[in-house]
């Protein structure tokens, strides 16, 4: 079970695609005790990993703080972030803080295209160091990579460059328009391509010794069956969203996952624990009575369609068909 929790909207970047819309905090974000709160609902609910995203989450100053509370509580503390403001002595810290691992976007190879994504024109160099800095403190790193049209042909070399760097593996995100992603309707792949490229990516996982991960894209688990590839127990289900997974705003509103904007419930109102429980929400995902094509689907145990996508396309229902699907839509 793994929880998100966006620490804060504070960040030194501004990302195209940014679901968060992040860049300036929001009013009332959760206060450190209100975290440790949090932590203390999360552990209860039975989460083992959780992950401090943002926003970029090493802007708050308590982190570190947060981090060692988290662990002291039985939690895999794991982070989302960009990457640049990992110096050597923050790597240490982390450490020694406890946290587990660190997830660190790179979405080119090419410094420019990745400068310009980013927003920033030194976020290329920074992020690569933060990557270093991770491996010389021991603190063990992987390598999170946004799918576009632009950079979809350097998603196999950048698998390839996360094996040299000394990353433990590669997460592929296929993203949902929302927030400054809004775009990405335009420029994301084609069901075709899609299709074509988690067969090509699920063919390099039997070339590499680092997992490799798509992400909101859940129908990679039919495609791994398809080509061979043992995904092992840790990926054992596509979309997770409110069945083994949520995430907590910074203000702390819950939701089924980043991409969702249906609420199921205030942490400032209920504890956590009782929201994962009792959420008309998180019920209603639980039911898995999808429709369409993913209600027909054999895979619909292992895959589930994506819930975002489905909410997205088909005005707020979330137990519709993923039209992102090529064999659904009987393409393949």
């Amino acid at each position: 079970m793994i929880v998100s929790w966006m620490t804060t909207n504070l960040c030194n970047l501004t990302c195209s695609h940014c679901y968060q819309d992040a860049g300036e905090a929001k009013e009332a974000e959760l206060t450190t005790e209100e975290g440790k709160k949090l932590i203390d609902g999360i552990a209860r609910a039975g989460f083992k990993i959780m992950i401090f995203s943002g926003g970029e989450p090493l802007t708050r100053p308590d982190i570190y703080e947060l981090v060692a509370y988290a662990a002291s509580k039985g939690l895999r503390p794991v982070f989302g972030t960009n990457g640049m403001l990992i110096t050597k002595e923050v790597a240490r810290k982390l450490k020694d803080a406890g946290a587990a691992a660190m997830g660190i976007s790179l979405d080119s190879l090419d410094e420019k295209k990745h400068n310009e994504f980013r927003g920033h024109p030194e976020a290329y160099k920074r992020t690569i160091q933060g990557m270093k800095n991770c491996r010389e403190a021991g603190l063990p790193f992987q390598i999170h990579t946004t799918v576009m049209d632009w950079n979809k042909g350097e998603i196999l070399d950048i698998i390839d460059f996360a094996v040299e760097m000394g990353a433990i593996a590669e997460y592929i995100f296929f993203l949902i328009p929302v927030g400054r992603g809004v775009f990405i309707e335009e420029t994301a792949v084609e069901s075709l391509e899609y299709e074509k490229l988690l067969r090509s990516i699920m063919e390099k996982q039997k070339e590499v010794p680092i997992s490799i991960k798509p992400t909101c894209a859940p129908q990679f688990t039919r495609v791994a069956k398809e080509v061979g590839v043992e995904v092992g127990d840790r990926f054992t289900r596509g979309c997770l969203a409110g069945l083994t997974y949520c995430i907590i705003s910074p203000v702390g509103k819950v939701r089924p996952c980043a991409y969702m904007v249906e609420e199921a419930g205030d942490v400032r109102e209920y504890e956590f624990d009782q929201i994962w429980e009792h959420s008309p929400v998180f019920q209603k995902l639980r039911s898995k009575k999808y429709a369409g094509s993913c209600g027909e689907c054999e895979y619909n145990d292992v895959c589930g369609g994506c819930r975002a996508r489905a909410a997205y396309y088909h005005e707020g229902d979330i137990l519709q068909e993923d039209n992102y699907c090529a064999y659904g839509q009987k393409l393949v």
